[in-house]
This record gives structure tokens, sequence and C-alpha cells, in this order.
């Protein structure tokens, strides 16, 4: 049965709503997505920011704020450093940017005292719906590890897992993906591949199974799989999880889905943080913005089930 971002919303009501932290919340995409992720059932949330133009921007596209929390505090530094020790302390269940550059967003997330560090590796994970596969692509990472060596790339499948275990796919299937399928001593990220797929079989990796190296086709296309002979690889163009070899792979793939596949859905959070982060982009669609909102929910309740 294909899986889509309707079963992960259908997974959040069954854990119950959440609630996001809202880092300067005067932004109007942000609020018309925090206000449909309020009406869908999937969370609360509380609204930190300038108050006087919190409730501005509400009017102006006619959210209702009765309901929310809203924190007032003007300057946009405090605004996130209040926004994220609401999760820090447990009272929200992710956290989200507003109208903050991400640098500054980020500089919360990692905050010493009142931050969402766990001492382990951050990554993002995009989580993609397409009308012709059926099943949820996770992609990692399009966003924020440029260059990650094997050790990041082991981190950041150990990160991906749980998000796919949140979403309903309790064995993924994990590609570290190269131009080429064998092993080529004068292509790095082909050796480094081939030693993710070691360190699984071996017991260094779990909750998974890595096959790697593999080009994209192969990866995701059963019938390119066929036709190059690949019927001894676990993976046979049935995989669940895109692992790039680095921020520009990820990135150009990433983008060319969302711009050039009709039909296409898809949420993104940051990973390896006490709780998901929700590190949406100002182009990011509506949707996107609601989608990520539920992804984060259903994630946030897998790591409670893992405490």
């Amino acid at each position: 049965m294909k899986q889509g971002f309707e079963d992960i919303k259908a997974k959040v009501k069954e854990c119950g709503r959440k609630t996001v932290a809202v880092s300067v919340a005067q932004d109007s995409a942000v609020l018309e997505a925090v206000q449909e992720a309020k009406k869908q059932g999937i969370a609360d949330a509380i609204l930190v920011g300038d108050e006087a133009k919190i409730r501005e921007i509400a009017a102006s596209i006619g959210m209702n704020l009765d309901g929310y929390e809203i924190i007032n505090e003007p300057d946009v530094i405090q605004a996130s450093l209040k926004a994220v020790k609401l999760a820090h302390e447990g009272r929200a269940d992710m956290y989200m940017k507003g109208l903050i550059d991400t640098k500054n967003f980020l500089k919360s997330v990692l905050d010493k005292e009142v931050g969402l560090r766990t001492g382990g590796v951050l990554s993002h994970v995009a989580v993609f719906e397409i009308p012709s596969i059926d099943r949820l692509l996770f992609l990692t990472d399009v966003a924020f590890m440029t260059y990650p060596a094997l050790e990041d790339k082991v981190h950041i499948i150990n990160n991906t897992v749980p998000v796919c275990r949140a979403c309903g796919v309790e064995m993924p299937k994990v590609a570290p993906l190269a131009a080429v399928e064998v092993v080529n001593p004068k292509m790095p990220v082909t050796v480094e591949a081939a030693e993710l797929t070691k360190m699984c079989e071996e017991g260094q990796i779990t909750g998974c199974i890595v096959d790697g190296p593999l080009s994209l086709d192969l990866a995701i296309d059963p019938e390119a799989a066929k036709h190059k002979g690949a019927t001894d690889r676990k993976i046979q163009g049935d995989a669940d999880v895109l692992l790039f070899p680095d921020i520009h792979a990820g990135n150009q793939v990433y983008k060319a889905m969302v711009h050039m596949i009709p039909g296409m859905k898809n949420g993104c959070i940051l990973t390896g943080t006490k709780v998901p982060v929700i590190l949406t982009s100002r182009s990011d669609t509506f949707e996107t913005k609601v989608n990520s909102i539920a992804l984060a929910a259903v994630v946030a309740q897998e790591m409670k089930k893992a405490q």
C-alpha cells in the first residue's frame, strides 16, 4: 500500500496533538502553517516574538489567536532563546524557525544552556511522497552537513533510522549513493559506501539495511536494477533512504524533485537534537511547512518511546 503524508498525519492523531514552539513568530507564512496544523489536530503552538506584530499579521490573514500562548519578546535573539528553552524544558515537543535568519536560529539550537544539543551530530532529513513511487523517500543530508566523512555518515544514518520508523518504515533500506555501483579506489565515495555496508553487516550500524555504493537509478528504479543485472544486491530499486555523498549532490537532487516533479509532497526536519527541529526556508510552500510540522510530531512521539 502506498504511503504518504496523510498516513503520517493519521499517526499524529494516534499519538496525540503535540506542541510546537515557534521562534520569532511574526511571519505570515509560518503563522498560516501553524494555524493549519492546529486546525488539522497536528499541533498546538506557543508563539514567541513581537506580540504586537504577531497580532497584526494574524489579523491580516484572518487567524484567531484565541487558544494560542503568546510570549512577548521583541528582541529576535532573545525570542529565539526563550522559544528553544520551551523545548529544552519539555514544554514543547518540537522547535520551529520563524522570522529569524538560519545562522541565529541554529545558534539557539546549539546554545549550551537552553539549546537542544545531545552530544551527537546534527543532520537534515527530507521526506518525499512522489506519485510514481509506492513508498516515502528519505533524503539525507541535503541541507545541513556539507562534506560528511565516513564517521559523519554513520551518524546521519543513525539520525535517519528513527525518522523512518516514526513514519512506519520499520527496517529502512539505506542506499549510500555514488555515480557508479562498484567500488573504485579512485572514487573515495564508493569506498566509503562499501565500508558503511560492511559496518552494517557486522552490526556496527543497526536498525536498517545498508547497500552501497549504488547509483541513483539502481536505488529507486526496480527496472533499472533488473536491466543492470543487480539481482544479487540487497537493494534492487527499493531503497527507502538516499544517503548523499555531499551537500551539493543532495541539494541539487532535492531541488530538482521539488521543482520538477508534479504532484510531489515533502517535509523536512533537523535531527540529532533533543526534539525535532523544523527548519523550513522562506521558499518552501505552505503545504511543505504543514507537512514538516506533522513529520516533526511523529518523530517527537518516536523519540519519547525510545526514552
